[in-house]
């Protein structure tokens, strides 16, 4: 277990809570905080950091990177015209 579980719930019941959060959620608690009164517990949890890959849509396709791109798809990524917001096309706006 790598959670760090503070509180007054003993040792058995913090890994139940632990193993139920993270079965639950399907992501790996980095602190549990466990306060039991009577009948309740009152849970205080953070997850661990998840890292992510940006995800972009580039010709029709949701990717994280184009390392697995074949040469004509590549291309077709490298001949695209990217439109932008610039003083050009504010200032062509603004005529209309």
């Amino acid at each position: 277990m790598s959670a760090v579980i503070t509180g007054n719930a003993s040792p058995q019941e913090a890994q139940a809570y632990v193993e139920y959060l993270e079965s639950k959620y399907n992501r790996k608690l980095d602190r549990l905080d466990v306060h039991i009164d009577g009948d309740y517990a009152d849970l205080d949890y953070t997850f661990s950091h998840v890292p992510f890959e940006r995800i972009r849509r580039i010709t029709g396709y949701l990717v994280g990177t184009m390392d697995h791109w074949n040469d004509a798809k590549a291309a077709e990524e490298k001949d695209r015209v990217k439109h932008s917001l610039g003083e050009e096309s504010q200032e062509a706006m603004e005529q209309i």
